[in-house]
């Protein structure tokens, strides 16, 4: 929100007959640092309107007089014509007395205390700037830090509001005449775009080579891809972060880096320069098309191309590549001259370590993975990740919310308190909520140490600032030894603050049911790999009757003991065993297939049967995170993971390959809603010694696991008079299990919710924790 001068467009409006009407638009959103008073002033003076325009805390207000159908028409194009980056969150009209205004003004900035600020997220590079990146006549051409009020970075160099440059990182950088100009003029579509730069005022590009040797401005890049056709891993500061970088078709380059990245088998990102090249190697069209083409510019989970054209250790054991886009002029120049057909992007730490942002810090985190720095002296303020979106028949599911989502709000349908929810403890996102904005933070991780819980904090901070909200509570997961609990309670009492602890599947139903602008009760399916239950079990596929300030199990999965806690989830043979004794009793050993003993010593087994038999370190989970790491076990895909959600990835592959609809038995316990997945074991288990190949197998275990949900739903439906289903947790990143469900539920005339904005994972889970907090706060 900048303070400027007041400017002109010197328009006198009269109407043929004397009418005159004057109207005040009230716009919220983001509409601050992304071109939207220049859009107003050219529209008023196109449609010879005059009056006023200001920014405001939080959003701008207009007021304009003229003929009423200019004065319609303005602001039926306010909403049609706006700027590209531009969120329209609310928008409201009122009619004033007409004040003879005889130009149209854009007057100084004026604050409004307790206002909603929305900030907007970091964007790709517009058509216009890549233009002038590749016009040798351009006074930016070549220049990595082009950028205007349509794109560039945002989010990642804001420290403070207002959004001017003294609050960013651009504050270092004095603008020179020509930028100055630019940013000045009403007509220029750099007017007040805060990191406007360019070769003679802005930040400087710089490689540093193993050797210790320095390179700047185009020397800079010649040397990181004199590196990378060398076959060399090379770090490059980005919007939000670092990134590793390395030819994707140089096998030995990736399997490089996946050692000294320690990142054994997780499929890594590869960018690639145009949408053309990205067709050469993976299957992409209509919306995955266009999620890749989009100013978000997220990675996009596409389908191999078969035979894989690029390095078989990017992504192995994965159906899918990750793929981007080029979305900073860096990366555009960095495929300028087409010698890669891809890169290795993956996030710039150690694997369980928060991404690097900082120079200094890059250069000491990262020196034993990096053969050079490709970085700049631009400061990011705060680290952003890429995003990963998958394309389904129902619409994309976000994966990882980050760049150019966040920190764009859930606008919720009932205000809230301030209120700061802190996430679970896996792939961790914290919501700061206020009236009726939720923003829901970018992907921080897994709490799994102490440098990536000072990231936690360090962006709990920084949203506060820039968001100007100071919490008046604070929810988290029940969970009692995730960190995210243990900081929020430190907090709450260090605030003198209410803490809401929330279960962990309210709080997913919720998310989706937020996700969706949807409050009536629902019924919930929530499915997932772990959360704490009320009964003090692990939970992770319940049947819940779910409103937003509560939520009552109506049904589960049949719960089997996890010998080895933990344990367990790092080594899938360990359900399997514990899924068939159930079964079989002490004689499970008679029935496993060979393709899962030969991996696994002989005398585990019985040792598995004891620790479960004594009732050591094994506790009870209604997991259908885990009842898919089984079958993956069970059919020889991944008897040991590593890293989470590689054996239900594994399993969805080979059901992709598989497409047999033909479903197992599936069955009840007792009278109540408990699903007994023991009949479909039995008949899979028959299959699997009888020879019946892998990739069927699969397919009909997700056949028949998408109707027993929607078997467990419709009779949930019966008992509790509701008629429409939400499905969230992390089992719903499965592509065909969500398509399927979401069918089967359609046909029996159900409503369906599922994620479209938020993660199905537990990166949604800190927006649920927020809503249920004001629920139950409220009394709701």
């Amino acid at each position: 929100m900048a303070t400027e001068p007041t400017a002109t467009c010197g328009v006198r409006t009269t109407s043929a007959t004397g009418d005159v009407v004057r109207r005040r638009f009230v716009v919220e959103g983001i509409v601050q640092g992304v071109g939207f008073r220049p859009f107003v002033h050219r529209l008023a003076g196109e449609l010879r309107l005059t009056g006023t325009v200001l920014n405001f805390t939080g959003g701008v207000e207009i007021e304009v007089e003229g003929h009423p159908s200019a004065v319609a028409a303005f602001g039926a194009a306010l909403l049609t014509d706006k700027p590209p980056l531009a969120v329209i969150e609310t928008l409201s009209a009122e009619d004033l007395s007409p004040a003879g205004d005889t130009d149209f003004l854009i007057l100084p900035s004026r604050e409004a205390p307790g206002a909603p600020v929305s900030i907007s997220p970091d964007i790709a590079t517009c058509p216009d700037c890549l233009r002038e990146l590749t016009d040798p006549a351009d006074r930016r051409h070549r220049y990595p830090f082009t950028n205007c009020t349509n794109c560039g970075p945002r989010y990642t160099i804001t420290r403070r509001i207002p959004y001017d440059r003294p609050n960013t990182s651009m504050a270092p950088f004095p603008m020179c005449p020509d930028c100055a100009r630019e940013y000045h003029d009403i007509t220029d579509r750099r007017y007040h775009a805060q990191p406007v730069a360019c070769p003679r005022c802005g930040p400087m590009l710089r490689f540093t080579s193993r050797e210790g040797q320095v390179l700047t401005a185009d020397m800079a890049l010649a040397g990181a891809l004199k590196a990378l056709r060398a076959g060399q891993i090379v770090a490059i500061k980005g919007l939000g972060g670092f990134h590793l970088a390395c030819d994707a078709t140089n096998e030995e380059a990736v399997r490089r880096l996946r050692e000294r990245k320690r990142r054994e088998e997780k499929p890594l990102a590869v960018m690639a320069g145009s949408l053309g090249e990205v067709r050469r190697f993976a299957v992409v069209e209509g919306e995955a098309e266009e999620l890749l083409q989009s100013p978000a510019a997220p990675i996009v989970l596409a389908p191999k191309r078969l035979p894989e054209a690029l390095a078989p250790s990017v992504a192995p054991g994965s159906p899918d590549y990750g793929v981007m886009l080029p979305y900073t002029p860096l990366h555009h120049l960095l495929f300028a001259d087409g010698e890669f057909a891809a890169l290795v992007m993956t996030s710039g730490n150690l694997s369980e370590e928060p991404l690097c942002t900082d120079n200094a810090e890059a250069r000491l985190r990262l020196a034993g993975i990096c053969d050079g720095f490709l970085d700049h002296d631009r400061d990011i303020l705060i680290g952003c990740d890429d995003s990963v979106l998958r394309w389904t028949q129902r619409g994309a599911i976000p994966v990882r919310r980050a760049r150019g989502y966040a920190p764009l709000p859930i606008r919720l349908a009932r205000p809230v308190r301030p209120v700061l929810a802190v996430g679970g403890h896996l792939k961790n996102t914290v919501c700061l909520a206020s009236g009726t904005n939720a923003v829901l933070s970018q992907h921080i991780g897994d709490l799994e140490n102490e440098a990536t819980l000072r990231h936690f904090a360090a962006i709990i901070t920084h949203l506060q600032c820039v968001l100007q909200v100071a919490p008046q509570a604070l929810a988290c997961d029940r969970h009692p030894g995730y960190l995210s609990t243990q900081w929020a309670r430190e907090r709450a009492d260090e605030l003198g603050v209410p803490l809401v602890e929330v279960q962990h599947h309210h709080a997913h139903i919720v998310a989706c049911m937020a996700d969706n602008d949807y409050y009536d009760p629902v019924v919930g399916l929530a499915c997932d790999g772990t959360g704490y239950g009320d009964d003090g079990t692990i939970w992770g596929c319940e049947v819940l009757w779910t409103s937003s300030g509560e939520a009552r199990r109506v049904g589960h999965l049949r719960p089997v003991p996890l010998p080895g806690g933990d344990a367990a989830i790092r080594e899938p043979w360990r359900v399997l065993g514990s899924y068939l004794r159930e079964a079989y009793g002490d004689e499970f050993l008679e029935t496993l297939p060979p393709a899962v003993t030969h991996p696994i010593p002989g005398d585990s087994w019985p040792v598995l049967s004891r620790m479960i038999s004594r009732g050591l370190n094994s506790p009870l989970a209604s997991s259908a995170g885990r009842l898919f790491d089984a079958v993956a076990a069970l059919l020889g895909l991944c008897p040991r993971a590593a890293f989470e959600g590689q054996p239900a990835m594994a399993l969805e592959a080979a059901a992709s390959a598989g497409a047999d609809p033909y479903p197992y038995a599936a069955g009840w316990q007792g009278q109540e809603l408990v699903l007994d997945p023991l009949p479909t074991l039995g008949a899979m288990v028959h299959e699997v010694n009888a020879g019946t190949p892998a990739a069927v197998v699969a397919s009909r275990f997700q056949e028949t696991f998408a109707r027993m949900l929607r078997d467990a739903a419709v009779l949930a439906c019966k008992r509790t008079g509701l008629r429409t289903v939400a499905l969230s947790g992390g089992t719903f990143q499965n592509r065909l299990l969500l398509e399927r469900l979401c069918d089967l539920l359609d046909e029996c005339g159900l409503r369906v919710l599922h994620h479209r904005r938020v993660s199905p994972n537990d990166g949604g889970l800190a927006l649920g924790q927020a809503v249920v907090a004001e629920a139950q706060l409220d009394g709701i």
